[in-house]
């Protein structure tokens, strides 16, 4: 089983060397408000891949927190997003991007849509569904969501 790893591991490294398209990367922060049938403050960390300005994909890990019936409750939530704006060559209609995406916690899945203005500012809504009859304290964390959101790139911070 472990030699069926390695030709994998090796195919993969000798087929990336072939790929011509280039991708960069751009490590970010963030901190933001969610409220999902519940008010959360969120902090984490969020990779941004691009190619090219108009499609943009996101990989995110944070942490909600919130008080629960007067409880303390830190939720670990991990996201993908895709932000799609299709105006090319064109700076000034670069300053929104439509985002697609989906969250989860290990309470609930939330596939969510919204705004992003330069990338940098989000807005996104969406609906929750709870894995099974998961309780937070006693409470459901089902339903419709907001989540507003900053993102600062960590060049910004050198």
């Amino acid at each position: 089983m472990n030699f069926k790893k390695y030709i994998l591991f090796y195919f993969l490294i000798v087929f990336s060397s072939f790929s011509k398209a280039q991708i960069t990367t751009h490590p970010t922060i963030f901190a933001g408000y969610q409220y999902q049938n519940q008010s959360f403050g969120e902090l984490g960390a969020r990779f941004i891949f691009l190619k090219k300005d108009d499609v943009i994909y996101r990989l995110s890990g944070s942490a909600l927190v919130g008080s629960v019936h007067r409880k303390l409750m830190v939720l670990p939530k991990i996201q993908g997003d895709v932000l799609l704006n299709f105006s090319k060559n064109d700076d000034i209609k670069h300053s929104y991007y439509f985002l697609l995406g989906a969250e989860t916690t290990n309470k609930y899945i939330a596939p969510k849509a919204g705004v992003s203005l330069f990338g940098i500012v989000d807005f996104t809504g969406g609906y929750a569904i709870n894995y099974g009859h998961q309780l937070l304290n006693g409470k459901e964390l089902k339903g419709l969501n907001f989540n507003f959101s900053i993102n600062i790139p960590l060049v910004v911070l050198e």
